[in-house]
């Protein structure tokens, strides 16, 4: 799994570089779609393939599960790693998650985050100003 954090910038093409140690992750393909907390979500296209069976199993006639997949599902464009490491961030994508300039692209269990630098550095802050519940922080540290 990918981890760590790795400060880029968005070029005036809307390319944005894979960190070489999450190139392995991602290099037989990905999607790039909208995530959640106004960040995008980069899965590798194994994962990808779960998570469309997931997303065609949710309930057609379930306004919830509709609203989910169409956020979800209408923003994912595939993408490969051109031959400097980058990738190219569709216009709305990069509206959406205010990717222009400096961002911030973050390892995950089972995906990467691509996040605008100002927005990434005030959830760290949220989250360091009010931690995780104590019995989760407990089940992860022991």
């Amino acid at each position: 799994m990918p981890f760590g954090e790795y400060q880029y910038s968005v070029d005036d093409k809307g390319r944005v570089i894979i960190p070489p140690a999450f190139r392995d992750f991602v290099d037989g393909g990905m999607v790039v779609t909208r995530g959640l907390d106004n960040c995008l979500f980069v899965f590798p296209m194994t994962a990808w393939e779960r998570i469309e069976q997931h997303l065609t199993a949710l309930p057609l006639t379930d306004p919830d599960s509709r609203n989910f997949v169409r956020f979800f599902y209408s923003g994912a464009a595939k993408a490969k790693l051109d031959s400097a490491g980058r990738i190219t961030l569709p216009p709305p994508l990069r509206t959406f998650a205010k990717a222009e300039g400096n961002v911030v692209v973050v390892g995950a269990p089972n995906r990467l985050e691509i996040w605008n630098e100002e927005l990434w550095l005030a959830n760290l802050g949220a989250v360091q100003d009010q931690p995780p519940a104590p019995e989760l922080l407990r089940e992860l540290v022991g």
